[in-house]
């Protein structure tokens, strides 16, 4: 019941609902603005209707992200002031721009899209969801961006107690977003394939004759699905090398490696005492940490006992590790969580080639729908071992998350708004996944079918 405590969990609560429609809104932005470019190209009704589908499911997801993205910006200035007021001439300039630029263009584009259908020509509407889906990952950039100088901070300088920015290019060019922003990247892409791919499983196997548009919708969610994946699983292994180099901190409390190895082993599961800093029962692949680390065999990974010891000398006392069981198992999950979507989507993949889609659907897409998941539980934990694994850094190596506390919010305030934000977002997010739910399960009206001509179109359902 500390002011530190409640102010973390509140942004806490507030990032994990809010990055919940991130991922959905930047891959699937791309996929709809992909199907209106084919039915401008082709003239074939069915991308039409692909279009209107999934941008309505779009849209709604949108909305809600929007809406619990606002607080976030507050939250700054008021329960973390003191962190503003450290790192505000630099953090602020890259939300800035996000906010000024990309999210205005955005949401601008968002609107004559929506409205513009019958009002701008083909090309043109076209080109205005390009607009919304290139501006959202722009403006996802640029968070990224503020978000890397707390991850490493370069170009800056320390100016009466404050950091003060030296080079702009330095701060945009930051070395981790190169690796950060092609992971997030394609993680949005992952997820709205799988998104995609369940939605259009559960039409594929409730339909008693073959859905065109949803057979479609299938098969280039599945190419989607193969690419965000594997781009997923690439980034993040150089974002995991990256990390070894800048905080070696966080790898270690991701593997639970008390003490450094030279070659290092690998954890496939471990139990450990946290509090004494050892293992009660761990097993290990030897040398494969070294692996993933270096590329090599050999290489020295340093342990968190030795890190202690180093920070202390560097910093001062204190405690500079962070919550080891969390990270530990928040890396398994989200790395397990990608193992399995990496096998659905090359078995999506598989179905797209042969014939499986065209005559009786295969009983494992049933269980597609109970896959929407997976992505959702691999953003939100990689992003739980992303922040706490920087514990108890706030700004890496410049400002603990203790100092970056308000001193003039009180436990009753943070509560009282935790409290308030949890039922909210809760009542959001519930709303969120009624109304997709709802618009998912419906048909999309004149669904066409394989032969793909408007003069056998046939109406299946009102829109």
């Amino acid at each position: 019941m500390d002011p530190v405590t409640l102010a973390r969990l509140q942004f806490g609560v507030t990032t994990v609902y809010h990055f919940f429609f991130v991922p959905l809104t930047l891959g699937l932005s791309i996929m709809v603005a992909i199907m209106e470019t084919l039915y401008v190209r082709s003239g074939r009704e069915v991308y039409k209707q692909m279009t209107k589908f999934w941008g309505k499911l779009f849209v709604i997801n949108f909305a809600m992200g929007v809406v619990t993205g606002i607080v976030q910006e507050f939250q700054f200035g008021m329960n973390w002031s003191e962190y503003s007021r450290f790192v505000g001439d630099i953090f602020g300039t890259p939300l800035a721009i996000e906010a000024l630029l990309a999210f205005f263009l955005e949401s601008t584009f968002l609107g004559i899209w929506l409205f513009g259908w019958d009002k701008l020509s083909k090309k043109l509407h076209a080109a205005t969801i390009w607009v919304v889906a290139i501006s959202s990952n722009i403006s996802a950039l640029w968070i990224l961006i503020a978000n890397s100088f707390m991850q490493q901070p370069v170009g800056y300088e320390i100016v009466n107690g404050r950091a003060q920015m030296t080079s702009f290019g330095e701060v945009v060019f930051n070395p981790n977003i190169w690796t950060q922003f092609p992971h997030v990247f394609s993680s949005g892409l992952a997820t709205a394939a799988f998104f995609v791919l369940g939605i259009s499983a559960y039409h594929l196997v409730r339909a008693g004759e073959n859905c065109d548009m949803h057979r479609r919708s299938f098969q280039m969610a599945a190419v989607f699905g193969v690419l965000g994946v594997v781009g997923v699983v690439m980034t993040g292994h150089s974002q995991a090398q990256h990390i070894v180099q800048i905080q070696p901190m966080k790898i270690a409390a991701a593997e639970a490696l008390w003490d450094t190895e030279d070659p290092a082993a690998l954890s496939l599961f471990t139990v450990g005492n946290e509090r004494e800093r050892r293992d009660v029962f761990a097993i290990r692949i030897p040398r494969l940490l070294s692996l993933l680390a270096f590329n090599q065999l050999d290489g020295k990974v340093q342990g968190i006992n030795d890190l202690q010891a180093q920070y202390e000398e560097q910093y001062g006392p204190g405690n500079y590790v962070p919550p080891v069981a969390v990270s530990y198992w928040s890396f398994r999950i989200m790395v397990g969580a990608g193992m399995v979507m990496l096998l659905a989507a090359f078995y999506a993949l598989f179905l797209t080639m042969g014939e499986e889609l065209l005559e009786r659907p295969p009983r494992l897409l049933r269980y597609f729908p109970l896959l929407i998941a997976l992505p959702y539980l691999a953003n939100t934990f990689g992003w739980l071992l992303t922040e706490l694994g920087r514990a108890p850094w706030v700004v890496y190596g410049l400002m603990t998350i203790e100092q970056g506390i308000s001193i003039n919010v009180g436990v009753g305030m943070l509560l009282t708004t935790l409290i308030g934000f949890t039922l909210i977002y809760g009542t959001l997010m519930a709303a969120d996944i009624y109304l997709l739910a709802k618009y998912a399960r419906k048909d999309s009206g004149d669904l066409i079918r394989l032969d793909d001509t408007p003069e056998t179109a046939v109406s299946l359902a009102s829109d």
